[in-house]
């Protein structure tokens, strides 16, 4: 696993942190009489997949069109699924659900390779 890959798993990390906090805030409100639920957008992967495509010419798409930062953006959807606004509890537990899933895995992935390299330090563990 390259350091880029290492950076992108961080940065995932930090995608789905913020993104727990953003849904954890929209069931909170789920009551809150026309409050407007909350996305975050990751734009570090798009601009990380972006970057490495090449071009051959200077006006196709290219890394600097793109933010690089997790951002949240509010969902002005009129639909008022809940009766007084437009969160939906279903929705919402079923994306912190699979939010937790790619915290955890994504933190496995990069404990893995943490433990690798302590191990290739230490001498593959023959002391």
């Amino acid at each position: 696993m390259s350091v880029s890959n290492i950076k992108l798993l961080e940065d995932f990390i930090d995608y789905t942190s913020l993104r727990n906090e953003v849904i954890s805030k929209n069931i909170a409100n789920i009551g809150t009489e026309n409050y407007k639920r909350e996305e975050v957008v990751f734009k570090d992967l798009l601009a990380e997949n972006i970057a490495s495509l090449k071009t051959t010419n200077p006006k196709h798409i290219g890394q600097n069109n793109f933010e690089s930062d997790n951002r949240i953006i509010t969902d002005n959807s009129r639909e008022m699924v809940s009766g007084i606004n437009n969160v939906n509890i279903d929705e919402e537990m079923s994306e912190l659900a699979k939010n937790s899933i790619q915290f955890k895995f994504v933190s496995q992935k990069i404990g893995g390779y943490f433990r690798t390299l302590q191990s290739v330090i230490k001498g593959g563990g023959s002391e």
